[in-house]
């Protein structure tokens, strides 16, 4: 039996969800698609390799298996648009970030497939998240969400220029508390690389609908510009930048859980 995630569970009061790592293609969906979407080019590549240290730190950790281009996690199941006036490549993407077409002429997604994608990979991965964001806040009176992205650098289609090292995304406050928010702002802040607070990445879905810092659940995302671990060309994980770069963001999450702790209880 295929899995559509990969799931441990922790001790500590902190989810780590990577929804955009995943790399399986069904092969009914793979026979129809192009060869720029076989490429998978949108994908935050190596993200759980990157995020390895969170099981020794003590945090849960939720896998996507699937590609972003069979279903994208980080999207409402209704399809709404994240940012207004800005590129979607919707829930079950038909293009790659820079416009190329996901699949064969005449061979594309029909509402009933996105449907029952919905249903095979979306809903499953949505139900874990919940339920252990839950079990997390019985267990300690709150919980602590961390959703892990990255992308490269430069993607014209989506921002102007470079993006920052470090991008955090509160949804403008309304995902976690500000104090919180601003403690793991100020970490950053403190490195040596770039970084912004609900920059142009302010969270995805999953933060915006988990994220209720009133009732006891604070949620961040953070984008990575992916030249801070890898190769953007080759695709090759780089060990010592990425080695750099783990370390700053366990602090980062160190400064979460300790902060959540503190504010994020309802």
């Amino acid at each position: 039996m295929t899995t559509i995630y990969a799931f441990h569970k922790g001790t500590k009061p902190l989810l780590v969800s990577v929804p955009h790592d995943g790399r399986l293609l069904p092969a009914d969906i793979a026979n129809r698609m192009s060869a720029a979407g076989l490429a998978l080019p949108d994908t935050d590549w190596h993200v759980a390799r990157l995020y390895r240290f969170a099981k020794r730190f003590g945090a849960s950790m939720l896998i996507a298996d699937f590609s972003r281009y069979v279903v994208d996690l980080n999207r409402s199941s209704d399809d709404e648009a994240l940012y207004d006036k800005q590129l979607s490549t919707g829930l079950c993407p038909q293009k790659t970030f820079a416009g190329e077409d996901l699949y064969q002429a005449g061979r594309g997604l029909t509402p009933t497939e996105q449907a029952q994608r919905i249903k095979e990979y979306w809903r499953p991965y949505h139900e874990q998240l919940a339920a252990t964001l839950q079990q997390i806040k019985d267990e300690h009176g709150f919980a602590l969400l961390w959703d892990a992205h990255s992308i490269r650098s430069s993607v014209p289609s989506l921002f102007d220029g470079e993006l920052p090292d470090l991008n955090i995304g509160s949804n403008d406050g309304a995902s976690c508390s500000a104090d919180v928010a601003a403690a793991v702002a100020q970490v950053a802040g403190h490195t040596p690389y770039t970084s912004v607070l609900d920059g142009r990445f302010r969270g995805g879905f999953i933060t915006r609908h988990y994220g209720d810092p009133k009732n006891g659940v604070c949620a961040l995302q953070l984008e990575i510009a992916q030249r801070n671990y890898m190769d953007e060309d080759s695709l090759d994980y780089d060990r010592v930048r990425a080695r750099r770069l783990a370390a700053t963001i366990e602090t980062m999450i160190d400064v979460y859980v300790a902060a959540g702790s503190q504010y994020c209880k309802a």
